[in-house]
């Protein structure tokens, strides 16, 4: 390994603080449009289709090959919180001292719970720093079991308890080890930021020149799916790569160590950490990418945002290669794909499946 180190604004008018205002490729920014794209699952109600969920995803070989393309994977659009892992590698780069499991929490977005509240409050503590220090929004804890631990202790939102909260702890300990200023660690134009643009274009083969402003506050950088998951094949196999930078062994490594802080105990991505091996992030708006050992990695978009197929697409992806034995699957999807169920007892009475066409193709 080496080192290295509303209020309401007219349709047409593009959002504040993004790179795309007046350029005459705007259009290019806009996902893949219904033609363009492919159905990828089906939901299913006492056997009839109910839903349809279309998109577009990839798969890429341990050297980036495209082995599959389905729909369109070269249209940009925001990868969201897949984003993350590149983060925690810029803020490793630029000096963050922080322990293997706070790495994790800076690939997260985590569900909010005390345990993940606590490590981010580690990090912040470490540097002389509390929540206030944060510049992502408050929040609750995502779950009911741990929304009561959180009132019964008396707590009010925290941005503690926001999915970013490790990513956002993560920039403040890169930023008070370099002296830069704490109060505009999220500026496009701060350094830390310009790391992260330099670490994703290194990943993943494209420079983020379109920048929007994500959920948390960070710049959301704008790129292809394919390259993505091209990022994501050189982080996967990172822990097995003698030529690999060390701070992508880390933050690869910690995702498998510590998959609790990547989402939550039986969380999807936690779920496919831990149970397959496999590297895994999701973002918002239907976003997945899960990446195998040797550098094989499907990346999912589905288009209407709904992140309810991106699992079994992305892992049927992979398991159609080999990647995955078929056996260790079931049990997998069972765990993170929610059945279709109705009435009191909750029976099943649907199924969330493959569209006929991509198993044709797989």
């Amino acid at each position: 390994m080496t080192d290295a180190r509303r209020s309401p604004v007219a349709p047409s008018v593009p959002a504040p603080h993004s790179s795309a205002v007046g350029s005459p490729d705007q259009r290019e920014l806009q996902p893949a449009s219904v033609a363009e794209s492919a159905e990828l699952a089906v939901v299913t109600r006492a056997g009839v289709v109910e839903s349809r969920h279309i998109g577009s995803a990839v798969l890429v070989g341990p050297g980036g090959e495209v082995l599959e393309s389905i729909g369109a994977p070269e249209r940009l659009m925001f990868p969201r919180s897949t984003l993350k892992p590149f983060q925690a590698i810029a803020a490793l780069r630029s000096g963050a001292l922080i322990s293997p499991e706070a790495v994790a929490l800076a690939c997260g977005s985590h569900v909010g719970s005390r345990k993940h509240q606590e490590l981010a409050a580690s990090v912040l503590q470490a540097e002389g720093l509390d929540e206030s220090a944060l510049k992502c929004p408050s929040a609750w804890p995502a779950r009911h079991e741990d929304l009561r631990v959180h009132l019964q202790a008396g707590k009010t939102e925290t941005p503690l308890a926001f999915n970013c909260s490790g990513k956002h702890a993560a920039f403040l300990a890169a930023t008070r080890t370099n002296g830069w200023r704490l109060a505009t660690y999220l500026e496009r134009s701060h350094p830390l930021q310009q790391v992260i643009m330099e670490v994703i274009a290194e990943y993943c083969g494209e420079d983020p020149t379109e920048v929007g402003i994500d959920g948390c506050g960070a710049p959301a950088p704008a790129l292809s799916l394919t390259g993505l998951a091209r990022g994501f094949s050189k982080l996967a196999a990172a822990t097995s790569r003698r030529d690999a930078e060390v701070h992508a062994f880390t933050v690869n490594q910690a995702m498998l160590d510590y998959p609790w802080a990547v989402h939550g105990w039986g969380e999807a991505n936690t779920v496919v950490l831990e149970d397959l091996g496999l590297t895994a992030k999701l973002g918002a708006e239907g976003v997945l990418v899960v990446a195998a050992p040797d550098g094989t990695a499907a990346a999912v978009k589905v288009l209407d945002g709904s992140s309810r197929a991106t699992n079994l697409v992305a892992l049927s992806l992979l398991a159609a290669r080999g990647v995955i034995d078929v056996e260790a699957l079931g049990p997998v999807l069972r765990k993170i794909v929610k059945p279709i169920t109705g009435g009191l007892a909750a029976e099943q009475v649907g199924s969330i499946r493959l569209a006929p066409a991509l198993i044709d193709r797989l």
